[in-house]
Parts: structure tokens; C-alpha cells; sequence
């Protein structure tokens, strides 16, 4: 797996959408943010108002061509997508993964951007960050940004640790090491049957969602186990579940009755609660890098600047 170079003061990042559309006066404050962060932000068109298509921020090939010129483009230090949101895997088809292989670059985002950490992984063989957005979380607290600007300037080593006030569960004990993978829960269980389906095999599975109903948490579960991802990998991590409510309280099964039921069987260890998704404190992540669960401790590690763990 191809680490990149992270970013330095003064760097240039491109700023892409490459699926929905950032709110109505949400880049400004994107902007205001990369420069706070010491980076030159460079608007491409998918980010334009002018080239938005319903829920698209623009037509796929916009989108597409996008991240080809932002990775081709030698006055491009990164790329970071603005937010998520819906159509990245309408992509997929029209990337090359030739112009990401030649020209590797620090490529950050999360949600729907799970979409491109699985191409980029598998196909380009290069290291994302799973991280937040500038036209979503423009104003990051203090915990979010730390984890942030080790992700862009190259401090993502080490252990990772939840708020103090915010420890993790552990949901099965035993230790596991591999590269990350995974990401937003729909995302990864859309990508099966596809040409770039998720391939989990002696990795760590990071899992989180939004908005969704505990039944359908249940039933993306069940696809990923069904298909074998659940067994296939070394370990699982379990984040933010924003929003996910049953739909009906009386005749439901709680999140941790369905994660116990349909993940603790493939006798992995499992660790939930990592302060990572959908949240306003949250950590980077970086997708592709090796990583040690121990979950008779309570512990996560990465890989360092080595390779080591």
C-alpha cells in the first residue's frame, strides 16, 4: 500500500465533490477552514453551483474528470472531498485507476466517499484518509481537529484513543492485525457484486452509518455476512450510529442485540463505540494502513512512518 506524501504549510489541495453537492453557502466556510489549516484551497467545478444535476453535484463525467485532473495536475498537493452525500459508486466505471497510480496523492473524505477509499485501496493500491469534510464540519472542535491535522500533515502513527469521557465496548475479546478497511455501512454493502466489492480478507473491518433504521443496519449486516466479509476479515470496529433509530421501539431489536447476533458469531474480536463517523468527535483514520486491535486490552494501534506496529 502507497503512503503519500502528506501535506506542509502552503500546500495546495483541491477541493472536489464527488458526489451530492455542498449545501447552499456551506463553501465559504470549506474555504476559510483550509486556510486556517495553513492550505491553498483550489475549487474544482464539481464544487460549481453551476454544474449541479438534482441530488449530483454535478453530471458523473464532471465528477469523474474531477479527480483525474486533480490527481494528474502537478500543482496539486491533495485532494479533499467537500462532503458525501450520494454518487460516488456512479463514478466508479468512468475512473482510470492509472492517473491515481502514476500520480498519488493524499485523498481525504468520508460517507459516501467510502465508495472511492474502496477503489482507491483495492484498485490504486494507495492509503486514504477517513476524515472530515470542509463544507460539513467547517468549524471542527478542538478533539476532531487534532485528529484532522495529523491525518493531513503526516501524525497519524501510534495509538488511537477516544474523549477520555468516551471509552470504547468491548464487544468479543482476542487480538487481530491487518489493513483498515470499510467505512459508511450502506456504502460498503452496496459495493458487493460490483467489480470493486469490498475484499476484507485478514484486514480490520471499521464500520459506522447515519439515518438509517435498525432494521436495515440489520440487513446490510446480514448481506456482509452472508457473503462471507464478516468471517473473511481479522477484526471489526464498530462507530457512530447517528441517527439510527428502530422503526418501530415496540417490536425492535437494539443495535448491540443485532451486532451480537450477526457479528460476534464469525468469532472475530470486535470493539464498538470508536469515536469515528457520523459525529462531531471524530477521528481520522487511515484507510489501507495496518493496524493492531487488542481487545483483551482495549487498545488500537497503527502502523508508524516504519511500516511497524
Amino acid at each position: 500500500m502507497l503512503r503519500p506524501k502528506p501535506f506542509f504549510p502552503g500546500a495546495r489541495v483541491a477541493l472536489v465533490a464527488p458526489a451530492s453537492a455542498a449545501a447552499e453557502n456551506a463553501l465559504p466556510p470549506a474555504l476559510a477552514l483550509v486556510r486556517r489549516l495553513g492550505l491553498e484551497p483550489v475549487v474544482f467545478p464539481s464544487c460549481e453551483p453551476a454544474h449541479r444535476e438534482g441530488y449530483l453535484a454535478a453530471p458523473d463525467t464532471v465528477r469523474a474528470e474531477d479527480i483525474h485532473r486533480a490527481f494528474a495536475d502537478p500543482g496539486i498537493d491533495g485532494v479533499w472531498c467537500v462532503r458525501g452525500g450520494y454518487g460516488g459508486h456512479r463514478i466508479l466505471p468512468l475512473l482510470d485507476p492509472a492517473v491515481i497510480r502514476e500520480h498519488p496523492k493524499w485523498f481525504g473524505g468520508y460517507s459516501d466517499v467510502t465508495a472511492l477509499h474502496i477503489y482507491f485501496n483495492q484498485v490504486c493500491g494507495l492509503e486514504t484518509y477517513h476524515c472530515v469534510m470542509p463544507a460539513t464540519e467547517p468549524d471542527p472542535n478542538p478533539y476532531t481537529r487534532r485528529w484532522l491535522e495529523k491525518a493531513l500533515f503526516g501524525g497519524l502513527e501510534g495509538a488511537l484513543e477516544n474523549p477520555p469521557e468516551d471509552p470504547w465496548q468491548i464487544l468479543a475479546p482476542g487480538r487481530a492485525e491487518g489493513p483498515l478497511c470499510g467505512g459508511n455501512l450502506s456504502l460498503v454493502a452496496a459495493s458487493l457484486g460490483t467489480p470493486w466489492e469490498i475484499d476484507t480478507r485478514g484486514k480490520l473491518l471499521f464500520l459506522e452509518d447515519i439515518g438509517e433504521k435498525t432494521y436495515r443496519i440489520d440487513a446490510m449486516l446480514t448481506q456482509l455476512r452472508n457473503a462471507g466479509k464478516l468471517h473473511q476479515c481479522a477484526g471489526i470496529l464498530l462507530g457512530a450510529w447517528t441517527n439510527c433509530a428502530p422503526e418501530d421501539p415496540g417490536r425492535a431489536l437494539t443495535l448491540e442485540q443485532i451486532f451480537r447476533q450477526l457479528i460476534l458469531p464469525a468469532g472475530k474480536p470486535v470493539m464498538a463505540g470508536i469515536a469515528c463517523g457520523h459525529c462531531p468527535t471524530t477521528l481520522a483514520l487511515p484507510m489501507g494502513r495496518r493496524c493492531a486491535l487488542d481487545a483483551d486490552r482495549g487498545t488500537l494501534a497503527l502502523a508508524g512512518k516504519e511500516g511497524s506496529l
